[in-house]
Parts: structure tokens; sequence; C-alpha cells
């Protein structure tokens, strides 16, 4: 039976009032901007610098940041700041390029020196100034610029100076504009988390209240609205990201929910447990398991190529899906089941040009590669947030901390874990490795140092090792540990020797198949996080 068309779709996600706009000129840290204001309890979003001021102010912002990027202001095609934006009485901070484009706007002076500046620096700041009340004289800030702003705009007082700048911040406070030529926003900046604030607190006059309470309450009575008296489905991963948007949706509508678990005999293990018992425990919500283990196996047979494997396991999970699906369609009644809740996210949005007219940066298998034909309207209540802030709805809404922390997981799960053709018992040997290093990283406490640790299964590879009296001929693993804010980079994690050299012992000792252990100890880039 296939699931009834629908004449409808949208995206549902909660609309959020004044936002604080964090305008995009290329920086690599506008998503880092973003965070660190929703940090300070308010809500921001990213918009590029092509958007018309028209649009901008149509958004009723709260306050504006010009983020930085990689451009030179007097260079021909460099974008630029409308001075209406400036001039429309919404406070306003520009951070590094932004920095320049509004001194550039304001008629202040920028231009290129024979001395640049690139990471830690000092700078004297004025601390009677809005920005820099209760801070020491004295800051080390992180630089990254060879142009500098010579002359500040008619006006602004400047607040602060390098050994090479003699403008390095300006403000007008009674116009509610200021600058900052540094990077409040990387922790290598010692008090650039209280500039931001003061900037948004003092200088812009915002209240903190963006909280995960005040999210769910938001999120809880948008979908309660929109949803009324129809039914939801939920696909859960066992992930953090779609337990969280189906029990925002539970707490919305309560057993209009039906969730569904496809066991494509591909998860690590003991999850499959903590999804039926623990969230179930703790949520209450209805669960419809689909056993799909034998189905996936049999496609997967003889196929290596991870691309292959990939496409082969989207595939199999839309139809499993869709199968199960439609027995709840079958139980609910067809005219009930309306909406498909996805637990998309803000950077999934951004780097997929779904946002304000964001640059395509990748294809994401939540935003993008939807069928034309989608049959339900869709339910985002994640659409706005960032990880960190989901794991914290999570704690809020009381789910599992197991489920809450777990690491991020690749949808097509253990199959590109295991380099070659995925079969039963290389899976059991992969979860046995696996099983063992996440209770060590237990055991140390390192659980939620890092942010993802891969183990991979290079099946296709054997080498000699002794063991006992005897040789081996048996598989490696590859330790995969990387510390990251958000997977578009990422470095090895350190870990300590004692725990390495456990982790090493008890595979060789337990997993009979296995006689060698690696670490790899490439950053991303130029390595990607996954091996496959």
């Amino acid at each position: 039976m296939t699931i009834p068309e629908m004449t409808r779709r949208q995206e549902l996600a909660p609309e959020h009032a004044a936002p604080v706009l964090v305008v995009d000129f290329g920086a690599q840290y506008a998503q880092l901007i973003a965070r660190r204001v929703r940090e300070a309890r308010v809500y921001s979003e990213i918009v590029p610098h092509s958007m018309p001021v028209e649009e901008m102010l149509a958004k009723q912002p709260a306050a504006i940041i010009l983020s930085g990027g990689p451009a030179s202001i007097y260079e021909e095609g460099a974008p630029r700041v409308d001075r209406a934006l400036l001039e429309s009485g919404v406070p306003v901070l520009g951070v590094c390029y932004g920095f320049h484009a509004m001194a550039d706007a304001l008629g202040g002076t920028v231009a290129r020196t024979d001395t640049a500046e690139f990471g830690r620096t000092e700078v004297t700041v004025s601390p009677e100034a809005c920005l820099f009340a209760g801070q020491p004289g004295t800051q080390l800030v992180w630089m990254s610029h060879r142009d500098v702003v010579l002359a500040a705009p008619p006006g602004f007082e400047v607040t602060a100076a390098s050994p090479s700048a003699r403008v390095t911040a300006f403000e007008r406070p009674d116009a509610h504009l200021f600058g900052v030529q540094w990077h409040p926003e990387v922790v290598h900046t010692v008090y650039g988390q209280e500039v931001l604030e003061r900037f948004l607190y003092a200088g812009a006059g915002i209240e903190p209240s963006w909280t995960p309470a005040s999210i769910i309450r938001e999120t809880v009575a948008a979908i309660r609205d929109e949803v009324g008296d129809h039914h939801v489905i939920c696909g859960l991963s066992g992930g953090v990201d779609s337990a969280v948007a189906a029990a925002l949706v539970h707490e919305a509508v309560g057993d209009q929910l039906t969730c569904v678990f496809v066991d494509h005999g591909l998860l690590r293990e003991g999850e499959r447990e903590q999804v039926e018992q623990d969230y179930v425990a703790a949520t209450g919500i209805r669960l419809k398991t689909l056993d799909a283990r034998a189905r996936f196996l049999e496609a997967l047979a003889g196929v290596s190529d991870p691309e292959a494997k990939r496409k082969i396991v989207g595939r199999e999970f839309i139809a499993a899906f869709e199968e199960a699906a439609a027995e709840v369609v079958v139980e609910q009644g067809s005219d009930s089941v309306e909406f498909l809740v996805q637990g998309t996210l803000y950077p999934d949005v951004v780097e997929s040009g779904g946002g304000s007219g964001t640059a395509v940066i990748k294809s994401h298998h939540n935003v993008g590669g939807l069928p034309a034909d989608l049959r339900f309207a869709l339910i985002e209540p994640l659409r706005s947030l960032f990880k960190d802030e989901v794991r914290q709805l999570g704690l809020e809404l009381g789910l599992p901390e197991a489920i809450v922390w777990r690491h991020p997981f690749p949808g097509p799960g253990l199959a590109i874990r295991i380099l070659g053709e995925v079969t039963a018992e290389r899976l059991t040997i992969l979860r046995r490795a696996d099983a063992i290093v996440r209770e060590e990283m237990a055991s140390a406490g390192l659980e939620r140092s890092v942010w993802q640790f891969p183990v991979i299964l290079l099946a296709d590879v054997r080498s000699v090792g002794v063991q006992g009296d005897g040789r081996t001929y048996g598989h490696p693993v590859v330790l995969r540990p990387v510390s990251s804010e958000d997977a578009m980079t990422a470095d090895w994690y350190r870990l300590p020797e004692e725990v390495l050299a456990r982790i090493s012992t008890r595979i060789t000792n337990e997993v009979e198949e296995v006689n060698r252990v690696v670490l790899d100890v490439t950053s991303k880039p130029p390595g990607s996080i996954e091996w496959e």
C-alpha cells in the first residue's frame, strides 16, 4: 500500500520576533557570531550581505552585526554597507571587515598598511567606553587583517588601539553604532563574549530572553496551532535531533504523533534498545519499530563502493519508512495523517542555501533531496537552532542523557565505517570494538570532550600479528576521535596515553578478529571526519 498523496507541503518552524541579524560578508566565522549571540540568550539569524536594506529592516531586527570577510573595502566590486542601514536607528556592530565597511560608509578612511596583524594581539581599550565598561584596559584579542581604519567617521570616538593600528575600535553610542577590528566571537579573544554582550545589552538595549524554556514554549504553541486535530509521523534515528524534534511535537499534540523507528541493522550496540525502552519510557511516545535488518544486508551484499553503499541505504530506508508510515495511515485513517516531522537544524538551512538567499555550500540530506511529490507537510521544529541548543532543549524536556549527548552518527550507520563489503560478521566485529571504545571513554569521563569518535574496520585489510604462541592474520581497526564545534572543521583529539592503551589492549584481547589498533591523527581539512 502507498501513502495517499496530499495537496500541500510547507515547512513549519516557529517565527521569532526582533532577531539580531548577522550580515555575512563571506566570513568563516559568521555562524560562530550567531552562536555567540545565542549564548548571550538573544535570538540571531544569518542573512547575506546582498539582502536589500528594506528586507533586513522588514524583519524588525533588534540589532545588526556586520561580519568579517575576505575582501578589501577599497577594491572594485567589494561588498559595501548601505548607509541607509546605518542611519535606520537599528543598533549596529561592525566586526573586522564589517568594521571597515561601516567606517567607509560613514566617511572614515580605510587603507592597507605595511604591517599586518594576525593571531593574538594586545590592544589598549578605553574602560569608560560602552563596549569595554568593567573590563581591563589591556586585552588579548584575535586579529586577522592587513587593512586598517586610519580615521574614524565624523562624530565617532576611538576606543581602542593596537601597536600597529591607532583605530581598532570606535563607537557612537547616541546613534547606537559600534565597531571593533578584532574577532570577539573566537575563544582566543579573552573578553570577546563580554564585548558582544555589552553591545547587545547596553548598546542595543536587548533583554536576554532566548532560553530553552522560551524556545519550547514558542515552538509547542506554533505546532499545536498548525497541526490542529491531524496526525503526525516522525522517523526516529536514535540521534539527538530526531529525538528532540519528536519530543517537542509530542509535547504539543500528544498521541496525535506516531514515531517510526527503522532498524536497518547498521546501528551500534544497544541503540535499538535505547530508543525502544529508554526514550519511550521518558516521553510516552507511541513507537512503531520495523525490523529491516535482513533487507538491508541483502541489498548491501557484494557492495564495497562507499557512495553506492550510501545510495543503497538511503533508498532502502525510504522504502522501509514508507511501508511503516503506510501502516500508520491505515491505523489512523487516510484523512488524518498530514504532517511529517524532520530534524533539520539551522546550519543545515544556511549551508544548503535555504536561508535568506544564502550561498549554497553543500547539499545536505536534511534539506536537499526531498522527493518532489512529498506526501506530507513538513514540521521542522529545530530549523532555527544550533546543535548545542538542541541538546539544551533535550535536557529541558527530560530526555535520557545517553540520547541527548550521543555523538553525531552518519545516516548509513556502520555501513560506511566498514571499508569493504558489509556482512553480518563484519558488523559484529565493528560493534564489539566500538562498544569497547565507548565504555572506556565513559569510564575516563571523556565522552563529552570529543565531538565524534568513529571506529573504522579495515575489512579488506589483514596484517600479521602475534598472540600467545601463534601468529595471527587479523583486521586493523582505526580510532578517529575528533574535536569540533560544527563539523565544518575538526582536529584530532589528543586522548591520554593510558586511555589509548586500555582501548587497544581490550580490543585486541576481546575482539578475536582484530590484531591491530591504529590512531588517525589527521585534521579536517584535509581529511574528512568519516573515512567513507
